[in-house]
């Protein structure tokens, strides 16, 4: 059992910065793959970007170049460094976890479902 606890949301003007977090408990997530995802109102649930135990990394299109994916094993946190924030980035993120995945898969909707899932954090970017 993985818990995740996704901080650093907020409101941002267009062409800001947020970094945020997801704090794992209940297991070490060095062996797992995680991901961040986000729904934006009266939109499906999308894959933005994952990272595999080996650090290998994968995008979504509309936020390649702008967003980064991190994680820090040793403080049990996941990453997503968003920049350039455009309106059309206002969504609630999620992080989430899993203990295999191919990351390509993530964010192209084709992976199966993440059984460990975080409450979410809002992000809103205003124009």
């Amino acid at each position: 059992q993985v818990q995740l606890m996704e901080s650093g949301g907020g409101s941002v003007q267009s062409g800001g910065s947020l970094r945020l977090s997801c704090a794992a408990s209940g297991n070490t997530i060095s062996n797992y793959c995680m991901a961040w995802f986000r729904q934006a109102p009266n939109r499906e649930r999308e894959g933005v970007a994952a990272i595999d135990s080996a650090g290998g990394t994968a995008y979504a299109d509309p936020v390649k170049g702008r967003f980064t994916i991190s994680r820090d094993n040793a403080e049990n946190t996941v990453y997503l460094q968003m920049n350039s924030l455009t309106p059309e980035d206002t969504a609630m993120y999620y992080c989430a976890a899993d203990e295999l995945c191919r990351v390509n898969r993530v964010v192209t909707g084709v992976h199966p479902p993440f059984p460990y899932w975080g409450r979410g954090t809002q992000v809103t970017v205003s124009s």
